[in-house]
């Protein structure tokens, strides 16, 4: 094995620790959330009103410009010439900062005609007005969450992915506070002051580490946000560059934050309670998600970009198999864990105060439909970063278009006969497809993926969640009615079961796991 992989184990397991206590305190988040408001119209404003905010931040400064920025920033790095590592930095934070006050001021301007056009389209002028009036509000974290944005990508250049991976635990605490101090007297408001908060302490936490790095290689009159230094160096060749790899990302990110959009206006029409429902479901995947998938890829890609970099592909075949296998691993049990558990894992976890037992069940025909897509939704997060690495930016968006194109007609074709779940459906058929396509075009791309290895890893973990589910299965149906028995004694079983069945049919990926966490 590759000198990069183990740095590549540390670093994964490192953020993986935090991305896991940013899981467990957005879990944590969405508990008091739901004992707050349950899946009442109120917090239906509320996630309408986060959807444009979150989808001007993710198309313009979420991932499309991190995964530009980083590898020409690693690759400045990587030829030893920091200033002009430093100079793009700038440059390129101070244009974020400035178009993204631009767009979030119009849209602040406008926030009821864009509501009422979109998000809360289904809604009653009542309910829009309180939605526009959330969105107002939430409108600032764009500009921030864009800033901190790149200051995480320099640190992660670095190989530094503590500060970065606590900034969301950070944001999640917050929220909390937000949620049990304030939300009793100021309802959904009290959630849009946290998640504001959240959000500049996201970006004030990492800022100090950033500006040590600055120094060691500078005098101290630089200042990382020097305005007038950045508007000179727009013209620089790294600039255009990085430009130049975002704009296919940004579209790319654009097809997926429309389906979010188009999945909110559809279940803007539904009985009140659906977008929250959604919204709780997709959050419950996206915790094994972010654990196993987001954490690796995270650590993953400024080892790629630096591979890359250096024309070392064979380390890079090396580097994707085994954070893929590894994403394998973790993921595919998950998926059935989720699906056979999902009604006792709800009630245990959300089921009191204002979230009832209707709230639960709708939030569970949401979930197993999206856990469908668990192993893909992480999958995903390793193999489009393999393409951002290799500076191209266009095969992920040219896939993802396709797959926006085919959930958006999923989601009118299933939402009639499965409501709101029939949008989940939607979300998980087409990212299989979406993950499968792009796994056979990198293959041609660089001419193996360690395929075969892949595949045999694929069987002893398909073969030892089969024996997982056969276990757990039936434990599940005869303890049906000891809900807090079922949850946590089936995630025990089944894990020892499959880790034991995996042990048994000898997958080096288990060995992988224990050793690097």
């Amino acid at each position: 094995m590759s000198a990069p992989v183990p740095r590549l184990a540390r670093a994964a397991t490192i953020v993986m620790l935090f991305f896991v206590a940013s899981r467990v305190l957005g879990l944590v988040r969405d508990v008091v959330i739901s004992h707050q408001f349950g899946t009442s119209r109120a917090l239906d404003a509320y996630f309408a009103a986060f959807t444009i905010p979150d989808f001007v931040f993710n198309v313009l400064a979420g991932g499309a410009l991190g995964s530009a920025f980083i590898p020409v920033f690693s690759a400045a790095l990587a030829q030893n010439d920091a200033r002009r590592a430093w100079q793009l930095a700038s440059t390129i934070i101070a244009l974020v900062f400035v178009v993204l006050t631009a767009i979030c001021v119009l849209l602040a301007i406008f926030a009821r005609e864009v509501v009422a056009l979109t998000v809360a389209r289904g809604f009653a002028s009542t309910e829009q007005l309180l939605t526009a009036d959330l969105m107002r509000w939430m409108l600032i974290t764009p500009i921030v969450f864009g800033v901190s944005g790149i200051v995480m990508g320099i640190l992660n250049s670095y190989q530094h992915f503590v500060l970065p991976a606590l900034a969301p635990v950070v944001y999640n605490a917050a929220i909390i506070a937000g949620a049990l101090v304030l939300a009793p007297t100021l309802g959904v408001y009290g959630l849009v002051a946290g998640v504001v908060a959240g959000a500049v302490l996201h970006l004030a936490i990492q800022i100090p580490l950033a500006i040590h790095f600055r120094l060691q290689i500078s005098d101290l009159r630089f200042k990382i946000f020097n305005l007038q230094s950045a508007i000179c160096n727009l013209q620089s060749s790294e600039v255009r560059e990085v430009v130049r790899l975002m704009l296919p990302r940004t579209l790319g990110i654009a097809a997926v934050q429309i389906n979010f959009v188009v999945n909110t206006i559809l279940a803007s029409a539904l009985p009140a309670g659906a977008i929250a429902a959604l919204a709780y479901a997709w959050r419950v995947m996206l915790l094994p998600v972010g654990i196993v998938g987001q954490s690796l890829a995270t650590a993953v890609f400024p080892t790629f970009s630096a591979q890359v970099a250096r024309a070392e592909l064979d380390d890079l075949r090396t580097t994707f198999s085994v954070a893929f296998r590894a994403t394998l691993f973790l993921t595919i049990p998950a998926t059935v864990g989720l699906i056979v558990l999902g009604t006792p894992l709800v009630t245990l976890l959300f089921q009191r105060g204002e979230f009832d037992a209707e709230s639960t069940r709708q939030t569970t025909w949401a979930l197993q439909f999206f856990a469908l897509a668990l192993f893909a939704h992480s999958g995903l997060e390793i193999v489009a970063r393999a393409f951002y690495a290799l500076h191209d930016t266009f095969t992920p968006v040219a896939v993802g278009i396709g797959a926006m194109g085919l959930n958006i007609a999923l989601s009118l074709a299933l939402i009639v006969p499965l409501q709101h779940g029939g949008l989940a459906l939607a979300n998980s058929i087409a990212t299989i497809l979406e993950v499968m396509t792009l796994l056979i075009i990198l293959h041609r791309r660089i001419e193996s993926i360690d395929e075969r290895r892949i595949a045999r890893s694929a069987v002893r973990i398909v073969a030892a969640t089969i024996a997982m589910t056969m276990v757990l299965v039936p434990f599940a149906q005869h303890f049906a009615s000891s809900t807090i028995f079922v949850a946590v004694g089936g995630v025990l079983i089944g894990a020892s079961v499959y880790l034991l069945t995996a042990l048994v049919l000898r997958a080096e990926e288990l060995a992988y796991v224990i050793r690097n966490t």
